[in-house]
């Protein structure tokens, strides 16, 4: 922490948030009721703090992002130490920085067999759309341009670009700002949950099979590749059943498409392993992450590329005339380089595997006995809680579409703890620092906020 913190005006920072900032993903008539956004002036560890004296445990890690947890003086020292040599400079003119080419070798070997090359940009949402360009110049550059359609799934989050949006499938953003991008094709979720009377194996399996299904309904011919979260984090922290992936491969490889996994959540160590396609047993074509690979410190990500990818580009023998300003950029890439040495030094991987994550489960599932909860779900250290209005039929509050979960949050945060809801799940992904003590606040909190919020559901939605 600095010698001295400094004296910020609280009240006027809420003014001139409400007069001149747009802040992401809000409702901005709704902030300007609130007189403006809570301004978080410091952190450390797992803990964030507000202008108002206010500390809240960080159970979402920032956005998914924060590894290491927060106020790593390491990485303030390697910013400066690279802007002090090379702030910045471009890869557009067949040049490249020294931390850019190590972390894409680092990144790479992480990533492991069959993956050779890393494309570097600024944001989850540049990756998604890197991937997407990528995907059909490659099939272009094989010789069948005609391969232009991508598949997601309903619910999947790839981002809020338009092509992100495009290729996710989440109702309320594809909702506003279309029309969206074509040849995009969405099948179902593998959300076992709301298939209750059949076997999650067999229904991993049917799950998966909805895309040799689509595939055939558009003409394999067409379909250039499949994309998939390995856990749908925005989507509510939707798990798999663990046939689902092998099946995902088996087709993609039956028929002959790109098998992409959008890692900007489950990668760096989330799901207990470097990227939670190793989780799963899969071998994709292309990986897109972000977040974790700074664990937020500076804006950075990448697609990670299999070698016979990058033998087509380079057959090609072209330029791919793709890449953004900051692509790559040298004081971000040193930052994720220690980022990431910090993570092997403090095996936060294996412990998120064998301590963290299974002491995460245990704890979550002392709250299924709770009234309103019809399932806890973990892997790692990401988490949900269904929250439902009658266990036994799983009934929602408000109906198919329930809205119980920003309810509950709005509880969990005024106690203290930084959650987010989405519809009828309350969501965490702690940094993967977190102690033992900490996730026991994690559900204490929780355990509180359904309590609290149980009468007022009930009136809110009350038949």
């Amino acid at each position: 922490m600095p010698a001295a913190l400094r004296n910020y005006d609280i009240p006027e920072l809420r003014r001139l948030d409400v007069a001149h900032h747009l802040p992401a993903q809000a409702d901005y008539a709704l902030l300007q009721r609130m007189g403006g956004s809570r301004i978080i002036t410091r952190s450390e560890g797992c803990w964030i703090h507000d202008g108002e004296g206010h500390a809240l445990l960080d159970a979402m890690a920032g956005l998914w992002c924060m590894q290491v947890g927060h106020g790593r003086e390491e990485l303030a020292r390697a910013a400066y130490d690279q802007m002090t040599e090379l702030a910045y400079y471009n890869t557009f003119f067949k040049t490249a920085a020294p931390p850019t080419v190590q972390l894409a070798a680092k990144v790479a070997s992480l990533l492991g067999p069959p993956f050779t090359h890393v494309f570097f940009n600024s944001s989850g949402s540049e990756a998604v759309d890197t991937a997407l360009r990528m995907t059909r110049y490659y099939w272009q550059a094989k010789g069948e341009p005609q391969r232009t359609v991508m598949i997601g799934r309903i619910n999947g989050y790839h981002g809020s670009t338009i092509g992100g949006v495009s290729m996710g499938g989440m109702g309320a953003m594809r909702a506003q700002g279309g029309p969206w991008l074509p040849d995009i094709e969405h099948i179902m979720q593998p959300y076992a949950f709301e298939h209750p009377d059949e076997d999650p194996e067999a229904f991993g399996l049917r799950a998966a099979r909805a895309l040799e299904d689509r595939i055939l309904e558009v003409g394999p011919e067409r379909v250039a590749a499949f994309m998939g979260e390995p856990v749908q984090g925005a989507g509510g922290v939707i798990i798999p059943p663990a046939t689902y992936w092998p099946e995902i491969e088996r087709i993609c490889r039956k028929y002959g498409i790109l098998l992409i996994c959008d890692e900007v959540i489950c990668g760096f160590g989330r799901l207990g392993q470097w990227f939670g396609f190793q989780h799963f047993g899969v071998s994709p074509d292309l990986v897109t992450m972000a977040k974790g690979i700074s664990s937020g410190y500076l804006p950075m990500s990448a697609v990670g590329v299999a070698g016979h990818v990058v033998e087509t580009l380079r057959a090609a023998d072209t330029d791919f005339v793709h890449g953004y300003t900051y692509s790559g950029h040298p004081t971000c890439a040193a930052v994720a380089l220690q980022n990431l040495e910090i993570m092997e030094r403090e095996d936060l991987v294996r412990r998120t595997r064998e301590d963290a994550g299974p002491y995460l489960a245990q704890r979550l599932a002392t709250l299924v006995d709770h009234p309103l909860v019809g399932q806890v779900r973990s892997l790692g250290l990401i988490g949900g809680v269904e929250i439902v209005a009658d266990k036994a039929s799983r009934a929602r509050f408000g109906g198919k579409e329930g809205n119980a979960g920003p309810i509950v949050r709005d509880h969990c945060i005024a106690d203290g703890l930084m959650v987010r809801g989405i519809r009828d799940t309350i969501v965490m992904s702690p940094p993967l620092i977190i102690s033992h003590a900490e996730i026991d606040r994690i559900v204490e909190v929780i355990r509180g906020a359904l309590d609290a919020a149980k009468p007022i559901l009930a009136e809110k939605f009350a038949a």
